[in-house]
């Protein structure tokens, strides 16, 4: 990793959005929804008016009206059946437009907390989790929000206008109605609570299944040396198993929540059905205001009755989405909701502040989690511009932790870094870890990594700086596998070594022990290029090596009596 690390990652922070602009995203997504719900909403009520015309239509042709008679309400109820249509289809399509854009901007905000999180934070979701929550889960947020949201406002208003029509001609028909109503939300509330939690657990069970697998892929070459792929393959079928179980469970109270409203509904119409018959056959003469119903108002309560249901019907059909969607939301919240952030990049400075590159550590602290020891404690620490260190230490005792809290990887608990006098910013400093990321492409491709105006001879120049223009050659232009598959880890760190020598700008190297699990041979390359590469840089290197810690101007030694020198 050089340079274009921070570069990227300062870009990244230029580039988000005004917070003006990005509050106001939300509530204009919500406008949306909300004139979608009610476009689709006055859509359904239109329903009324045409059973109206209908009911009289049927009416005055049992009256001994003719074709002519009714050819107007024909007419009416055409229109307003196409007036319908088109409504409910725009309705449709703006809430789903809304919907995939509150999607974006909640996968935006989840990225952009992501990349804010500190690469040293062992507490960071594991890759594939992350991608399955942005990918595969998000997608569960659109049904919810452009289907479920506008049945809810559906189911609201239109009962409630339905039962306004009817209550004026029959109080019977408008109790049945009543009475069926309430049942349905009911059981769909206590439905839903079982429903939503064994989303959530179906969608746990999705990322860790993901993670679980992105991380077998990863070690594949090393499960078959230990011989553990069966032991594998039967963690691989647990896991499998336990998603189909709790997905199967999803399943069930669904249709539980379907079976549920069928027959609430079916049981209301039926109910006024009977009432309308009988009454109509003269068998019952009470529940309505006049004394009676005629054929007419008798036909436009039946008609009523279903439209009636049709929205609570509708709701039940998109319950699920609701439990799934609210799932994911609450996924997506908590991707990065908490965690170690990096430190604030607005607040730092173009550059050093009086344009040298002397790195001060003053008082800094640090620890992993607020429980734990710390790993730093009061350490302060000079090193001149152009100068060459070596951190020296047992394991543990915070060498690469040093060089996370210098590159801004990490913030520090207490005290700070100041790079020329001023918390500068990082944009001059290249990073050469021990196993650098190699991209699926070719060697100048991975040295070059997009950046403009990199010439063939600059990269030319740093492939002999890090002895890799044999390699180089050997390639040519064919690809290399996705992370260095086809290099050796000498090799690898020599094309991280070209990386940052492609970079003019480049004032710091940080290097976390570039010759740790090497040949002596290797090592000895890696350290000539190295120092080739720091010529008139500063160059800060953790490592256990001491034949390259002999070749730095001064050596740090981090320990307790180091941090106890260092604290007073």
């Amino acid at each position: 990793m050089t340079s274009a690390f921070f570069d990227a990652r300062d870009q990244q922070v230029a580039g988000m959005p005004d917070r003006k602009a990005a509050a106001r995203k939300p509530a204009r997504t919500k406008s949306r929804l909300r004139s979608a719900a009610m476009l689709q909403a006055f859509a359904a009520a239109l329903w009324i008016p045409q059973a109206g015309l209908l009911a009289w239509s049927v009416g005055r042709l049992a009256d001994g009206g003719g074709p002519a008679d009714i050819l107007w309400s024909a007419v009416s109820i055409l229109l307003l059946g196409i007036v319908k249509s088109c409504l409910d289809a725009a309705g449709g399509r703006l809430a789903f437009r809304a919907a995939r854009a509150e999607l974006s901007e909640k996968r935006a905000t989840a990225i952009r907390l992501l990349a804010r999180l500190s690469p040293v934070d062992a507490g960071r979701p594991a890759s594939g989790e992350a991608a399955s929550v942005l990918g595969e889960q998000a997608e569960l947020i659109v049904p919810y929000l452009s289907r479920f949201q506008p049945a809810r406002m559906k189911a609201s208003l239109v009962p409630l206008i339905i039962f306004a029509c009817v209550f004026p001609i029959s109080w019977i028909a408008s109790l049945v109605l009543l009475f069926a109503a309430p049942l349905i939300p009911i059981f769909m509330a206590l439905i839903g609570w079982r429903a939503q939690a064994a989303s959530e657990k179906q969608l746990i069970a999705t990322g860790g299944l993901n993670a679980f697998l992105l991380d077998r892929l990863r070690g594949l070459a090393t499960i078959r040396s230990l011989d553990a792929v069966d032991a594998t393959a039967h963690r691989l079928r647990a896991e499998a198993e336990s998603l189909r179980t709790r997905t199967m469970a999803v399943l069930k109270i669904a249709f539980l929540s379907s079976a549920v409203l069928e027959l609430f509904s079916a049981l209301g119409v039926a109910m006024t059905a009977v009432y309308v018959g009988f009454t109509l056959l003269g068998e019952i003469r009470f529940g309505a205001w006049s004394g009676g119903l005629d054929l007419s108002e008798g036909l436009f309560v039946l008609l009523l009755a279903p439209a009636f249901f049709e929205p609570l019907r509708e709701l039940s059909a998109v319950w699920h989405d609701r439990a799934a969607g609210e799932a994911a939301l609450k996924a997506l919240d908590r991707l990065a909701a908490e965690g170690m952030a990096l430190p604030d990049r607005e607040e730092a400075g173009a550059s050093a502040a009086n344009g040298t590159f002397n790195i001060q550590l003053e008082n800094i602290s640090f620890r992993y989690h607020p429980d734990h020891s710390p790993i730093l404690d009061g350490l302060n620490l000079d090193i001149a511009a152009g100068e060459h260190v070596a951190l020296l230490g047992a394991s543990g005792t915070g060498k690469s932790t040093l060089l996370s809290l210098i590159a801004g990887l990490a913030p520090c608990n207490e005290g700070q870094v100041l790079i020329g006098g001023a918390v500068a910013d990082r944009g001059k400093m290249a990073w050469i870890g021990q196993k650098p990321h190699i991209f699926a492409g070719t060697i100048a491709g991975n040295i070059a990594l997009g950046r403009a105006g990199l010439t063939k001879t600059e990269i030319s120049k740093a492939l002999d700086l890090a002895r890799l223009g044999g390699v180089a050659n050997a390639y040519g232009h064919r690809p290399l596998g996705e992370n260095g598959i086809g290099l050796s880890g000498g090799e690898a760190l020599r094309l991280a070594i070209a990386r940052a020598a492609c970079d003019p700008d480049i004032r710091i190297i940080l290097a976390d022990e570039p010759t740790a699990h090497l040949d002596t041979g290797t090592a000895a390359e890696i350290t000539e290029s190295l120092l080739a590469l720091a010529e008139g840089r500063t160059l800060i290197v953790a490592t256990h090596d001491p034949v390259l810690a002999a070749r730095m101007h001064r050596t740090v030694r981090l320990d307790a009596e180091r941090l106890q020198e260092a604290a007073e």
